[in-house]
């Protein structure tokens, strides 16, 4: 559409400050345009055929793309390409009411941010124009370059590749009568975790279609080609299929191209009036047909192919990002913008037509805009065993874990490598795994509540997802192989912290610590994931737990079923284990951070700061050998390291749901003084972090975790890395003479 550009536009909306460009007219938008088709009595196009509807879907997404370009060429940075080629697809979902939309894009966010702010949502950050939107664009307290937890009437964060479908999947498992679309890059589709997700989920819950993907086929990734951009339609509709999908909806540009040399990838925007109506009237369709099956039971995807930059500065890779060179006022970027500047009636109808879409600003009709109502957990029968006993942790914890499922009917459980393999039968047993072949000596069957796709990406990006969106979960692992789940956990925990809501605690379980796996060898002895969750306190909202025994690991969890806006790693033995703490106890050592499991006294005092539960074997038959040497000790339970902090070493009052617990100079140093510290754990020291910190002896030693080997025993471990009982001790009398010199 060719347009004159209109210098001093009369009667300019106030929401319009900061459009550059508008043109004098448009074909057909006083027959076309004249009113708006959504208001307050109806929330969606009526008329998916209809002209008018057709017509209004076109104008809303030439909308999202001139203010996505004006947006990042405000401030010559971000990523307008990718979006803009999806830009027919968000703006026929939205106007057909579908407002629960999440992507897998990171480096869509402006043209997100762009549909929240047509809709009114970003009013909630007192966004009200574009130039307050140019503004506020990639800067702190305002529009973050990627989508997080913070903006109003967006579902989800996105950062790295594949990961929104875990959002589109929990959505539509907490929300059955909701559709959940989430747009997915070709350049991300080379994630393996995308379609396998979808793939297992699918298998799972058969009944569950209210998700709908919406690839941008577009032909190039951020920097180069996408991997898919060779594939055919017949190839990319049958791989969709080969997923599990019933309905594959593909839409390419180039078919409705009115030029006979079209390229593969065509670029809509370059279009005839006529051929673009063809085409927007051919995503409206589909939009509808994909978005009414998956609501009714079909699995749907739709596919909109269409070049990689349509309608904004550039096309291709080139148009992913924007440099310093490409500002407001270079021949590019300017030029780009008026191409696709609308009239001021236009935008007029667009911001009517978005703001009543759904029944509302996305900021108030989402379902993640309110808390969500969950049953009572009150009064969980935790099992306190006598101090002294041998139980298993795990097998404790598995219990309240299946009292949970039995309270919640939505509360998932995830485990990739199976809960009966880390002492916790009990949790399939009571809740089922869910499986289409039912198996009652398997605890299997279509109904279940124990999610096991082998895959911990889908562990992990089911259960953050279910937490995010204001359900429970539970995801299980074992620590050597939860690195895979780490990233979408970390996403999800770190928009937990600027989240305008309550949501319950993503909580973990990690079991088969490395201790525990002589056999298996290194390759299942990897506790250096404890380190990913060491450096993330910081951030104010995680916490690690490390129960020392059966009673502990039930009041931690406990603990974090009553937690907000957190993300809680429960790390945990499958061995018996002798009962260190009552109930009592062990529920104040959570609050505190820390607990005194045993005091010897002596001449001098050696002082055991430990984390984990297996390792205190080692530690207590040291104490016992300083003990007959005349030597005191004192071993402390370091349980939730989060609490020994300094207030000012952690982000802890910049987070959602803020906790500004934290153990006081003088209980610390009733703990922890002495005349030597030693820092001992079964994983790498950065648990240890805040103890050292704050400790005032001077002579100090940390045991940790050194790498992995073969073995027959946890013996031959604490051996292989020098954490053994005479280690420690030998190390210990040593201090003591730099202390006595």
């Amino acid at each position: 559409m060719s347009a004159q550009m209109q210098s001093t536009p009369e009667t300019l909306p106030a929401f319009c400050e900061g459009i550059q460009y508008f043109a004098d007219t448009l074909p057909e938008i006083g027959r076309l345009g004249s009113a708006p088709l959504l208001g307050p009595d109806c929330p969606a196009l009526p008329d998916a055929t209809d002209e008018k509807a057709i017509y209004q879907t076109l104008l809303a997404a030439d909308a999202l793309r001139y203010l996505t370009l004006q947006v990042t060429g405000s401030k010559s940075s971000g990523h307008p390409g990718g979006f803009a080629s999806s830009a027919d697809a968000v703006a026929a979902l939205h106007l057909l009411g579908h407002r629960n939309m999440v992507t897998e894009v990171g480096h869509h966010a402006p043209g997100f941010y762009s549909a929240m702010f047509l809709d009114t949502s970003l009013e909630d950050m007192d966004i009200h124009t574009v130039a307050d939107m140019r503004a506020r664009f990639r800067e702190r307290h305002g529009l973050l370059g990627h989508l997080s937890g913070a903006i109003p009437g967006l579902l989800a964060p996105a950062g790295p590749l594949g990961q929104g479908q875990h959002f589109a999947m929990a959505g539509a498992y907490l929300n059955r009568d909701k559709l959940f679309p989430v747009t997915i890059g070709d350049g991300g589709l080379g994630e393996p975790y995308i379609m396998s997700a979808f793939q297992h989920f699918a298998t799972a819950y058969p009944d569950i279609t209210n998700y709908l993907p919406v690839l941008v086929w577009n032909g190039y990734s951020q920097e180069h080609h996408s991997m898919v951009s060779l594939w055919d339609n017949t190839r990319m509709t049958d791989y969709w299929r080969a997923h599990g999908f019933d309905d594959v909806y593909l839409i390419d540009a180039r078919e409705f191209a009115d030029t006979p040399d079209a390229p593969v990838y065509a670029d809509s925007t370059t279009f005839g009036f006529a051929a673009r109506m063809a085409f927007t009237g051919a995503v409206l369709k589909a939009s509808d047909a994909a978005a009414r099956g998956a609501l009714s039971g079909r699995r749907s995807c739709l596919i909109i192919k269409q070049l990689k930059g349509a309608g904004v500065h550039a096309t291709g890779a080139k148009s992913h990002n924007l440099y310093a060179h490409h500002t407001l006022d270079s021949d590019d970027v300017k030029a780009g913008l008026q191409r696709r500047a609308l009239p001021i009636q236009a935008w007029k109808v667009t911001r009517e037509n978005f703001r009543h879409a759904g029944g509302g600003p996305a900021a108030r009709v989402a379902v993640t805009e309110s808390v969500r109502d969950l049953p009572s957990l009150d009064g969980l029968p935790l099992t306190e065993f006598k101090v002294g006993e041998n139980h298993i942790p795990t097998t404790a914890f598995g219990h309240v874990v299946g009292e949970v499922g039995k309270r919640d009917p939505l509360f998932v459980v995830t485990n990739a490598d199976g809960n009966e393999a880390s002492g916790m039968a009990n949790i399939n047993k009571a809740l089922t795994i869910r499986h289409p072949t039912a198996d009652d000596l398997y605890f299997q069957g279509p109904a279940g509540q124990v999610y096991e796709p082998l895959n911990e990406d889908a562990c992990a990006g089911l259960a953050v997802g279910v937490s995010l969106f204001g359900g429970r979960s539970l995801w299980c692992s074992y620590e050597s192989f939860a690195i895979n789940g780490l990233p979408i956990w970390q996403t999800v925990t770190q928009a937990m912290a600027e989240l305008r809501r309550p949501t319950p605690a993503t909580v973990c379980l990690f079991t088969a610590g490395a201790l525990e796996q002589g056999r298996n060898g290194w390759t299942h002895q990897r506790p250096e994931i404890e380190n990913y969750f060491a450096a993330m306190m910081r951030n104010g909202n995680v916490y690690p737990l490390f129960p020392v025994d059966a009673n502990m690991i039930q009041a931690s969890y406990d603990w974090a079923l009553r937690q907000h806006n957190k993300g809680i790693v429960i790390t945990a033995s499958k061995s018996p284990l002798p009962i260190h703490a009552t109930m009592a106890q062990s529920a104040q050592a959570i609050e505190n951070g820390a607990m005194v499991l045993q005091t010897r006294p002596g001449a001098h005092t050696v002082v055991f700061a430990v984390t984990g539960d297996m390792v205190l074997q080692p530690v207590f038959e040291a104490a016992e050998r300083l003990n007959q040497a005349g030597i005191g000790s004192r071993i402390v339970a370091v349980v939730n390291p989060r609490r020994l902090y300094r207030p000012g070493d952690v982000s802890w009052s910049s987070v959602s749901q803020p906790d500004d617990r934290f153990m006081d100079d003088a209980v610390f140093k009733t703990m922890f003084h002495g005349d030597v510290l030693i820092g001992v754990t079964g994983g790498p020291s950065g648990s240890l972090e805040p103890v050292m910190l704050r400790s005032q002896a001077m002579q100090r030693e940390v045991f940790c975790w050194k790498r992995g080997e073969t073995t027959a025993s946890a013996q031959q471990l604490f051996d292989f890395n020098g954490m053994n009982a005479q280690a420690m001790h030998e190390r210990a009398l040593a201090l003591l003479e730099r202390v006595s010199a």
